[in-house]
């Protein structure tokens, strides 16, 4: 796995040379791709052209149209078959079938964990709902606009949410904690969590003690495109959902998103892509920490992405010779093998070039393990989750600190946020006015009404106006 995990320096033609060495640009680093697989590629930040950083920015491809071909009649059978359909792609895709398919939270057995993984789990829930419990002091906006005129914002509760809990490449019941905490502190009424059940036909353990504690009150026995499509349309055992909220494969994206454009009249979380981390480390970085945080991400999935920045004096020999340590080691390193084949590293001038180049990329967990973390906040806007300093891995935020680690994936923490309270909460404006915000405010309205040649708009003014002067 050496090979895999090296930081191998490109010999293409026209590549850049830093520091005495050759670095590539995307295009032909991407030809040499095929000579020596899952290699972390270096880059110069200042040698490349827009062209070539545009395709560094690029993620990983995912083929969304054959992906939404072989979602689309998943989604259609359980939305004419329910729980049948459910049943029969859960047994033709994770081996058993699950009978009863969706069941109330209560008839499922307590679960029994090891004492220490309880009380870890118990931290993580207490960090998490102290977290998103402080959420709620923000929630209600009062202002009188002017005399009379009172405005206000009020939240309610999203009446009935949908959990999905991936359970594939590896079971998360910290994303259980991730989504049922919050949800259970917003006040959402019904809670569907669905995960793939293990081959005997039950809930992993650690998740169903999440779900008991955290209040969820239906768990759906399946996973994939089959459970995302019950919870959104509803079956004979699933509750049908107003939201769907939770990471998963690029089947349950694909039926996430075909979900939400259709008559089953659902919303989504947000968009996802594969996992990714950026890292961005100076001199004093510790080579193997910064391998670890790489590594951290590119275990998840074959097409998850890790890119580091590095800083002047950043020792990137060390820092090659951890990742190849550490990743022969790890119980998953076919995946974080081929993870890396699509990674690399790239190299700045500063810690202002270093916050653009992560600003553009935006990605979905950023490390800023450098002296003086806490000065680069401010000019880091698109990340979904950030780790300031040497002591902040992002493996912390993934189970415990607090934070969601529900985030934004594949660039679109430009324009997305990750999970949080108000993920599960809808808002409703309320507006009163006396009579003298009425006599104050209406003729403006009046006018503008006029304006736009919307005559009862001005009338539902006029009228009321007239009273008052009667």
């Amino acid at each position: 796995l050496q090979t895999a995990a090296r930081l191998r320096v490109g010999a293409s033609r026209g590549g850049n040379r830093v520091q005495g060495r050759r670095w590539c640009s995307p295009r032909a680093a991407v030809a040499e791709g095929a000579m020596t697989e899952s290699t972390l590629r270096r880059f110069d930040a200042a040698k490349l052209s827009e062209t070539e950083l545009v395709e560094l920015m690029a993620r990983p491809r995912m083929d969304m149209d054959s992906i939404f071909d072989a979602v689309r009649p998943i989604v259609a059978a359980v939305r004419d078959e329910g729980d049948a359909a459910v049943a029969r792609f859960t047994q033709q895709f994770d081996g058993v079938t699950p009978d009863p398919v969706c069941v109330p939270l209560e008839e499922l057995p307590e679960p029994t964990l090891d004492p220490d993984v309880q009380r870890a789990f118990d931290v993580a829930y207490e960090n998490i709902a102290a977290f998103h419990t402080a959420q709620k002091e923000q929630a209600s906006v009062a202002v009188e606009t002017m005399p009379g005129v009172k405005c206000r914002r009020v939240s309610r509760p999203i009446g009935a949410v949908g959990l999905y809990i991936p359970g594939g490449t590896a079971v998360l019941p910290s994303t259980a904690l991730m989504l049922a905490v919050p949800a259970k502190i917003a006040g959402c009424e019904t809670v569907v969590l669905a995960t793939p059940p293990r081959k005997d036909g039950s809930i992993c353990p650690e998740v169903l003690y999440v779900a008991k504690k955290a209040g969820v009150t239906h768990v759906l026995k399946a996973g994939g495109a089959q459970a995302v499509a019950a919870m959104g349309y509803g079956t004979a055992s699933t509750p049908k959902v107003d939201k769907l909220f939770g990471p998963g494969n690029q089947f349950v994206t694909a039926a996430k998103m075909l979900l939400q454009g259709s008559e089953a009249m659902v919303a989504i979380d947000m968009p996802a892509g594969p996992s990714e981390v950026l890292v961005i480390a100076d001199a004093e970085a510790p080579a193997s920490h910064v391998a670890a945080d790489l590594l951290s991400q590119a275990e998840h999935g074959k097409d998850s992405q890790v890119v580091l920045v590095a800083l002047p004096g950043a020792d990137l020999d060390a820092i090659e010779a951890a990742v190849a340590e550490q990743a022969a080691a790890l119980p998953r390193s076919e995946i974080a093998r081929e993870a890396l084949s699509h990674s690399y590293v790239v190299a700045v001038a500063g810690v202002d070039e270093a916050c653009a180049f992560s600003n553009r990329y935006a990605p979905e967990h950023l490390i800023v393990n450098v002296a003086d973390a806490e000065a680069l906040l401010p000019k880091l806007d698109n990340a979904g989750s950030i780790f300031l300093g040497r002591w902040t891995p992002e493996s912390v935020g993934d189970y415990a600190s607090g934070t969601n680690h529900v985030l934004p994936t594949y660039g679109y923490s430009r324009m997305y946020s990750g999970v949080s309270l108000d993920s599960f909460l809808k808002y409703m404006t309320v507006q009163q006015l006396s009579e003298e915000g009425l006599r104050a405010l209406g003729p403006h309205v009046e006018r503008m009404a006029a304006v736009e040649g919307l005559d009862a708009h001005k009338q539902a003014v006029t009228l009321r106006l007239a009273s008052l002067n009667n």
